[in-house]
């Protein structure tokens, strides 16, 4: 018999309360992605602490040269920039397993390069630029491989509920590895970071041989590549995008959003000492916020399901996400600028979850590595980009204004190109094709 929530027992509460966890995780049911995504979670910390003890240790080499860390996310940029839409290209026509065998062990190599260069007390500024760009062109490869394979790893119901928890791990980890970071330095040096970096691959590496994609679709995206050119392939897929009622002003919304963004990088230090006059430890929880932001985004977004009507959850978000970032840029008050990035944090990773899964659901599945090549180039190009512009004009006017003004122009086109396109608000199901523009 149903009880009413009147005469609901404590132990119906912890069945729902059970459930509801449950369907946070769903996409862990699936053995694959659930082995994937706990070996992420290893390399990802991993990953960022050889991000932190590399720039600490590019600051040691040139005695505290902010250029020499620009020279390094420069290169990085411009690997991207060359080479992320080859290497989604190339993910649709190998088996994107495979592909990630090669990519995963060229990390680790280039992780242990470093490690051992730095242990052996050669290394030297020019060496760890070289490494970061052809990190950055393996990731290249890796990225839009491994965004591409998801969809074969799960059905397509529980697709953005393994997409946020993906995203959960990278940002959960941008929150962990730092902190790592800063404690193992000082007991293992720079080059012990690099080494657990190399050995944090091991877990990915041992999931992807053992991984079995189910035949059918995986098969299909590798085996129905085009005979014709890469680069014929790279516009074809421009083509297939730019032909789509929706997919055009979606990812337009969301390199607006990418690009005039300043990342907490660029502008939290700034707002901790002209603005906020925040101690250090204060700033800290700052850039832990935003963090906790993403990470709770992920996580709240992978609790909904499957969400149907993915157009106005993307108006909602870009409208809030605007108005936390005004509210952050006028803020005075610690505790209101810790809420404003929390808020920031999440409406931001609503924002590319769905949009990511919208790219992956709206094209042919032997497509999917070249368009999630356009997600790589955006966060790793385009978004250093725009903190380069965003920095310019903060020394110009100032952090408060460049930020106001950030928000004000996102939240405009974001208007314009999601909220003003009728196909983009009344989409509904993840599959549902409106007709074409």
């Amino acid at each position: 018999m149903n009880r009413s929530p009147a005469t609901a027992t404590p132990e119906d509460s912890a069945l729902a309360s059970k459930r509801q966890r449950l369907n946070t995780f769903r996409a862990l049911r699936h053995r694959n992605y659930r082995l994937l995504w706990i070996s992420l979670v290893v390399s990802s910390v991993g990953t960022w602490m050889q991000i932190v003890a590399q720039s600490l240790l590019v600051l040691k080499l040139t005695h505290n040269s902010a250029l020499a860390l620009g020279i390094v996310s420069l290169a990085q940029a411009g690997a991207f920039l060359l080479f992320a839409l080859i290497g989604g290209g190339v993910a649709d026509r190998l088996d994107r397993r495979r592909l990630l065998l090669c990519t995963q062990s060229s990390s680790m190599g280039l992780a242990f390069l470093l490690g051992l260069l730095t242990h052996l007390g050669v290394i030297q500024v020019w060496m760890i630029v070289l490494i970061a760009f052809c990190n950055s062109v393996v990731l290249s490869f890796d990225q839009p491989a491994r965004s591409a394979l998801i969809p074969q790893l799960v059905p397509r119901e529980d697709l953005m509920n393994a997409i946020s928890l993906q995203s959960a791990v990278f940002n959960g980890a941008a929150v962990i590895g730092p902190s790592l970071a800063g404690l193992t330095i000082g007991l293992i040096h720079y080059a012990g970071n690099f080494f657990l970096n190399a050995l944090s691959y091991l877990g990915v590496l041992i999931v992807l041989f053992l991984m079995r994609v189910p035949a059918g679709e995986g098969q299909a995206a590798a085996s129905g590549a085009p005979a014709s050119d890469l680069m014929h392939s790279i516009r074809e897929s421009l083509q297939v995008i730019g032909r789509d009622a929706v997919l055009p002003w979606v990812i337009a919304a969301y390199g607006v959003l990418l690009f005039f963004n300043p990342s907490a990088a660029i502008i939290l230090p700034y707002f901790s000492v002209q603005v906020l006059h925040l101690t250090p430890f204060q700033l800290g929880l700052l850039f832990s916020a935003s963090g906790v932001g993403t990470v709770a985004g992920a996580l709240g977004l992978a609790s909904l399901g499957e969400v149907k009507r993915k157009g106005r959850a993307l108006i909602l978000a870009f409208s809030l996400w605007t108005v936390a970032l005004l509210l952050f840029a006028l803020s005075h008050l610690f505790w209101l600028s810790l809420l404003t990035l929390f808020l920031v944090g999440a409406m931001q990773n609503i924002i590319a979850a769905t949009t990511i899964t919208l790219m992956q659901t709206r094209v042919p599945a032997q497509m999917r590595g070249r368009v999630m090549s356009l997600n790589t180039l955006m966060i790793m190009a385009i978004r250093p980009l725009g903190d380069f512009c965003a920095s310019g004009l903060i020394a110009l006017i100032g952090g408060p204004p460049t930020v106001a003004l950030a928000g004000a122009i996102v939240g405009l086109l974001s208007l314009l190109l999601v909220g003003g396109r009728p196909a983009v608000r009344h989409l509904a199901e993840p599959g549902a094709r409106p007709p074409q523009s």
